[in-house]
């Protein structure tokens, strides 16, 4: 058994699908294949179950993933804390959060400030962004909700106000305001279960008694904008965001509040507990939290 071995497993254990880990890791699948063989004979049982070309990890698996999880991610930690221990002068930082255009501005400024740190992003729904916690994938991750995952700290950021957008020439575009009983029978443009808009749209409209009903489901939250100006529907969305130059350069639509208990997005910071924070992430953590918060 080594390293690679695990990594590979890792990948393998992530897409439940070879061909896809092969991609991911750039190696040829039937050597892949062999890989897990190969870790499989050594350990004296299946990890997954086969059924054909589809593989699930089973009992076996999932146990041992949690340790070859937290075995990496101790590794990648320590090659972290070792460069800054040697005083090296760049370093890397990794984020996941299901919208990037929340972060754009803090990490352009960042990179201008740090220009020998590397910063990669990841777009991604909730369930992913724990997985790459888990895994070490990445350093922080910027949520919507409190990810559900053992050993995962939380640290509020900020509470972002929400509006409504609706077409120009709707009966509610102009009000002061509007409330969830207005919005009756509205159909509504939102995202696909699983990301903050849908969860909000489905709580706001639960909580008032009312159906949503659903005309457009979309992956990027500010397509919204567009399937909203064509009149397919209303749509929420943050305030800065809504009543940004941005957001009226891409179509036209009219913003108005929302007087409706907890029509509010709250942002979470989320990193692995005990997990070796190195110097560049502890930086990058610093001006994303700072640049978040004066907003």
């Amino acid at each position: 058994m080594d390293l690679l071995s695990l990594r590979y497993f890792q990948a393998v254990a992530r897409h439940e699908h070879i061909s896809r880990a092969a991609e991911e890791l750039r190696v040829a699948q039937p050597s892949l294949s062999r890989t897990i063989a190969r870790l499989e004979s050594d350990l004296g049982v299946p990890l997954f179950d086969r059924h054909g070309r589809r593989i699930r990890l089973n009992r076996f698996g999932a146990a041992f993933l949690r340790r070859v999880n937290r075995a990496l991610a101790e590794l990648d930690d320590a090659r972290r804390e070792l460069a800054d221990a040697a005083g090296l002068a760049r370093g890397s930082v990794s984020l996941a959060s299901e919208t990037l255009l929340t972060v754009t501005e803090p990490v352009k400024s960042f990179i201008a400030e740090h220009p020998g740190i590397a910063v990669r992003l990841f777009q991604a729904n909730p369930e992913v962004m724990t997985e790459r916690l888990s895994e070490g994938q990445v350093d922080f991750c910027l949520a919507s909700e409190v990810l559900d995952g053992p050993g995962l700290v939380h640290e509020e950021l900020l509470r972002e106000e929400i509006l409504l957008a609706v077409p120009l020439g709707h009966r509610l575009a102009g009000r002061r305001e509007v409330t969830m009983a207005d919005l009756a029978g509205e159909p509504v443009v939102t995202t696909r279960p699983g990301i903050w808009q849908r969860t909000l749209a489905e709580r706001l409209f639960s909580e008032a008694g009312l159906e949503l009903v659903v005309a457009c489901e979309i992956d990027e939250a500010t397509t919204a904008i567009e399937m909203v100006s064509a009149g397919l529907g209303v749509g929420f969305g943050p305030a800065w965001y809504l009543r940004s130059p941005l957001a009226a350069s891409r179509a036209p639509f009219s913003p108005v509040p929302l007087a409706a208990p907890g029509a509010e997005r709250v942002l979470w910071l989320v990193w692995r507990e005990g997990a070796y924070v190195s110097e560049a992430a502890r930086r990058f953590r610093d001006h994303l939290t700072a640049s978040l918060i004066t907003t």
